[in-house]
């Protein structure tokens, strides 16, 4: 037995040894914002001036095996209304022909590589109204804390790119923990999967993604509960300096409020029912430094069927918010000025909501 621990001591140190790490790098990059935006954005109806400054830390290295890692900290100026001190912070490894792992804060999960990946020159579609952005946008943001997501390294398949996303997370509520911490547990969220493909021919690309999320709450035929489920899929094509692309997602939280019939507004992962979004765009490069685009969004809420135990009958829901956006954005080295305007109707799903039309004008400098 004794020699047994010294033999297996031995092995681990020889181990801890062939993984030990080169000396690694780290790197600091910076980004400034300086905007202007006027225009009804859902409650908000104001002309203002925003300033927005980032910096990142990333650090770098190698083992002796030759798998690399990284480990990133973003931040976010926090006097904004909507971000306070880091916004990411992540550590993966890839390990070679393995792939990569990553686990962190806000990491974007697999779904980054997914939501509302059509061309644009420069916002999502859905940037332009707080209150009721498109559901393409939320798709897959409850795995992107406190899980752990696996990206596959480009493969062939008879000259085809492939690449593959799978993520896991205990408790996918995009609750995370600290070094050694845990998440407080949730009474209605459970674990949740997801899996990415993404596809690349010459000038063409494909990608599909979806992910389960189980729920804690009781499952009778008299609450309804479910698990949930949410994907996407999208297709674009470049040919010369003009690109293309169509997204189409769907998203249902499991949730089984009844459809209220009427126009009081929705809120995707809070009314019961499903939303489903189609984009569509097309962008052209002027030249290296222009680019312009335009992008039509079609979002639709359809409100869940009242329970068994109900005893009104209500009409099922359905509401169309319907957007478009054209886009410019010019470049000069570090520099940039980027534009956008973009009109909604029945913002947040709601068929009272007044038409938004926002207009937004960025100058943006990095480092």
């Amino acid at each position: 037995m004794i020699n047994f621990k010294k033999v297996g001591a031995t092995a681990l140190a020889g181990s801890l040894v062939a993984m030990s790490a080169h000396a690694g790098e780290m790197a600091v990059t910076g980004s400034a914002n300086v905007t202007y935006k006027t225009g009804k954005s859902h409650s908000l109806d104001q002309s203002s001036f925003g300033n927005d400054s980032d910096v990142a830390f990333t650090g770098t290295g190698e083992l002796d095996n030759g798998w690399t890692f990284v480990m990133a900290v973003a931040g976010k100026d926090n006097l904004k209304a909507d971000n306070t001190g880091a916004t990411s912070s992540y550590t993966s490894l890839t390990m070679g022909s393995l792939g990569t792992l990553t686990l962190g804060l806000h990491t974007g999960g697999a779904a980054a590589n997914y939501d509302e990946e059509v061309p644009q020159a420069y916002e999502q579609i859905s940037d332009a109204h707080s209150g009721g952005s498109a559901s393409s946008n939320v798709i897959g943001n409850q795995m992107d804390s406190g899980g752990i997501l696996w990206n596959s390294p480009a493969f062939d398949v008879m000259g085809v790119s492939v690449n593959v996303d799978a993520e896991y997370s205990p408790q996918a509520d995009d609750s995370a923990s600290g070094d050694g911490g845990q998440a407080t547990q949730s009474q209605v969220t459970g674990k949740g999967y997801g899996l990415g493909i993404r596809a690349t021919y010459e000038g063409a690309s494909f990608g599909v993604y979806g992910n389960e999320i189980e729920t804690r709450v009781e499952k009778t035929a008299s609450t309804g509960a479910r698990d949930s489920f949410e994907g996407v899929v999208f297709a674009k094509y470049a040919i010369g300096a003009v690109s293309f692309g169509a997204s189409k997602s769907y998203l249902d939280s499991g949730l089984v409020a009844a459809g209220t019939a009427t126009d009081l507004g929705y809120s995707t992962r809070v009314a019961g029912g499903h939303f489903e979004n189609d984009q569509m765009s097309i962008a052209y490069n002027v030249n290296d430094n222009l680019s312009v685009s335009y992008t039509t969004s079609k979002d639709t809420y359809t409100g869940a069927k009242p329970t068994v135990l109900s005893t009104v009958l209500q009409s099922q829901a359905k509401v169309d918010q319907k957007s478009r956006s054209v886009q410019a954005a010019y470049s000069m080295g570090a520099m940039s000025v980027k534009a956008y305007n973009t009109t909604v109707k029945n913002a947040g799903y709601d068929t009272n909501a007044p038409e938004l039309s926002v207009t937004e004008i960025a100058l943006g400098l990095a480092f």
